[in-house]
């Protein structure tokens, strides 16, 4: 999924937007969630560091994941060095940014045993010799009867 965040500075209220946007259709991204943040707070987390924007970026409404919480924070730090007043964005593309931080040696095939390869082909082989514990006649318990002579063919009715 893309997301595109904006970030924009309220001049009149002294407030920090963010807005966040997300492809819920093909090419067309929807409003999620806008986040409001007091401009002083925000400036004394940038001070602080990165580590402490993302705290103060982080709320109950918008809690971006790590790596794109990272980004955002970068871009805040950007625009309030510069003397911009125009909105920046963060656009990111959820499966090349989640592609990395997914794919590590745990996961590779190549290292599974050839015990261990065996088992799962034992557990797919799908040759089954037993006899099962079920009867054919099914059992109901239930107070509704249906009674067989009051069965209707559908082809009759149309």
């Amino acid at each position: 999924m893309k997301q595109k965040f904006r970030i924009l500075k309220e001049n009149n209220t002294n407030r920090l937007i963010i807005q966040e946007f997300g492809e819920l259709d093909k090419d067309v991204l929807s409003l999620l969630c806008e986040e409001s943040y007091d401009d002083a707070r925000m400036a004394t987390a940038i001070e602080s560091g990165k580590e402490k924007v993302i705290i103060a970026l982080r709320t109950k409404n918008m809690y971006p994941p790590r790596g794109h919480a990272e980004k955002i924070a970068e871009q805040i730090m950007i625009f309030y060095e510069s003397p911009q007043t125009e909105p920046m964005e963060v656009i990111i593309d959820e499966p090349a940014a989640s592609y990395k931080e997914i794919m590590s040696e745990d996961f590779m095939v190549d290292d599974l045993e050839d015990d261990d390869s065996e088992v799962i082909d034992d557990i797919l082989d799908d040759d089954f010799d037993g006899e099962s514990d079920e009867s054919d006649d099914i059992k109901i318990d239930s107070s509704i009867k249906i009674a067989d002579d009051d069965a209707v063919d559908v082809e009759d009715e149309l």
